[in-house]
């Protein structure tokens, strides 16, 4: 059975420059099919090696793979922007190989199996579930079992889709081998276009908070979307032992760790950094994290930054206390200002988000929400278009309100960057505009730049901001003249 990776090229968000990392679906997968005995594995990457499609079409053609595997885990540079570059993949590659097996899987896909097979007829099947799921479909595919048995997957049978039963989720996370990093060109990867060599982790899955809008929701079985909402997470020591790996044979310098809440578990965040530390690992790194969560990080806040943490990335999203409830966020007002406080109280740099798009926003509301921002004064701001993701409360509402159509969805305008529905009260076109203004307006304040630059910052976060600085008419292009960045 030979399985064939493969990520197309694609680009990233505007303020990010380059950033391209290995794709963690793929180190994921392939580790687990062959540690179980599937070792004739490959990956080809695109976006690394900036391969144009017909070129990575024909280089799929001449591997000549029983099974191709497409999709991805993180949102994290450029949304639902990759879906239509999948999908292409996926097209081009059944055309040349008619008997190869196409497999999709991940963000957006596992959320919406019946409807991809349905809209991709080149697709032969979407796994829903993770590495086990995976595994017993390579299983199935090599045993001739019954497709339709198999849990956590979607198989087109007879022309039709067909779900296969529920696949309880792997609670033990240590229980994978490491992520396949040898098969990934790993001196081509960079972040911020200045940070390398650079992977972007992932140490844990799902989360103990619900916010209506949240693109992990996607990345679950429709029929029990609450597996979302249990956060699993690898220990302290298997973070570290990949971390270990990264530094002694790739050379990695950076990374993010991409989970959404990184810093659920302080015991856990302390006993990695201190594994990190006694084992002299120098990678520097980035993470992500609710305001509650920093803030109950207060006390190793010297710690972490002691251990590499030199940006801290966390949602402010909306800014009263009723909209907060509204969204279920999980935090408050002064646990935002706190956690403002308490990251530039240690020279950690800010990375902050709003969002924009909400059903019930307003004008008065969005420059409310800005106007907040600029007090409490992050040191880069994020604009997020409210973009709802399958099996999201936001989706829920969306299709309610008939904003959208998901046969239709434009995918290179749904990378989070690109105001794809109205609300209740603005247009497309002016939530286009009132992000336009919020930028503008942030990154003009006069003295924000000089304070950055002058700042005690580690020089990678300055070399951060630089490249956001640099995307900002990017951004706004396509926020306002739908410029596709993705």
């Amino acid at each position: 059975m030979k399985i064939l990776f493969v990520m197309p090229r694609v680009g990233a968000w505007a303020t990010h420059g380059i950033h391209r990392s290995p794709n963690q679906l793929y180190a994921h997968w392939a580790a687990y099919v062959r540690e179980k005995g599937y070792d004739n594995v490959e990956v080809i990457d695109g976006r690394a090696l900036e391969i144009p499609m017909d070129q990575l079409v024909e280089m799929t053609k001449k591997k000549n793979p029983d099974v191709v595997v497409i999709g991805e885990q993180l949102h994290g540079y450029g949304g639902y922007g990759v879906i239509q570059h999948f999908n292409d993949a996926a097209r081009l590659i059944k055309e040349a190989l008619p008997k190869t097996k196409i497999v999709l899987g991940g963000l957006w896909y596992s959320a919406m199996p019946v409807q991809t097979l349905d809209a991709n007829p080149a697709v032969d099947f979407v796994v829903m579930g993770e590495e086990e799921s995976f595994y017993d479909l390579i299983e199935a595919l090599d045993k001739k079992k019954a497709l339709k048995d198999v849990a956590g997957v979607t198989s087109r049978i007879d022309g039709k889709p067909v779900m296969g039963p529920h696949k309880p989720l792997l609670q033990d996370l240590d229980t994978l081998p490491l992520p396949a990093y040898d098969l990934f060109p790993m001196d081509k990867y960079m972040g911020h276009t200045h940070w390398k060599p650079f992977v972007d982790m992932v140490t844990s899955r799902g989360c103990p908070s619900a916010c209506t809008f949240c693109y992990e929701w996607d990345q679950y079985d429709p029929r029990s979307p609450s597996d979302f909402l249990k956060w699993r997470a690898k220990s302290p020591e298997r973070v570290v032992e990949e971390l270990e790996l990264l530094h002694k044979k790739y050379g990695v310098k950076v990374v993010v760790i991409q989970d959404d809440n990184f810093n659920v578990d302080p015991a856990r965040v302390k006993r990695f950094c201190e594994l990190k530390e006694k084992k002299n690992i120098p990678i520097k790194w980035v993470s992500l994290g609710r305001a509650v969560d920093w803030v109950n990080c207060e006390e190793i806040l010297p710690l972490m930054k002691r251990t590499g943490l030199f940006m801290g990335v966390f949602g402010i999203e909306v800014t009263t206390p009723e909209e907060l409830k509204k969204i279920a966020k999980g935090i408050t007002i002064d646990q935002v200002k706190k956690t403002i406080e308490i990251l530039r109280k240690h020279d950690i740099a800010i990375v902050a988000d709003i969002m924009m798009g909400f059903d019930y926003d307003t004008e008065a509301i969005i420059k409310q929400r800005y106007e907040f921002t600029d007090v409490v004064d992050p040191d880069i701001l994020w604009i997020g278009y409210v973009t709802p993701a399958p099996n999201s409360p936001m989706w829920r509402i969306s299709l309610k309100k008939n904003w959208i159509d998901p046969s239709k969805v434009n995918f290179s305008q749904w990378d989070f960057l690109h105001p794809v529905i109205p609300t209740d009260h603005l247009s497309i076109g002016d939530l286009g505009r009132l992000g336009s203004w919020c930028m503008r307006e942030f990154f003009s304040k006069p003295g924000r730049i000089n304070r950055i630059m002058e700042s005690n910052f580690d020089p990678l976060a300055k070399l951060c901001f630089q490249d956001v600085m640099s995307g900002v008419g990017k951004w706004e292009a396509g926020a306002t003249k739908g410029e596709v960045h993705v």
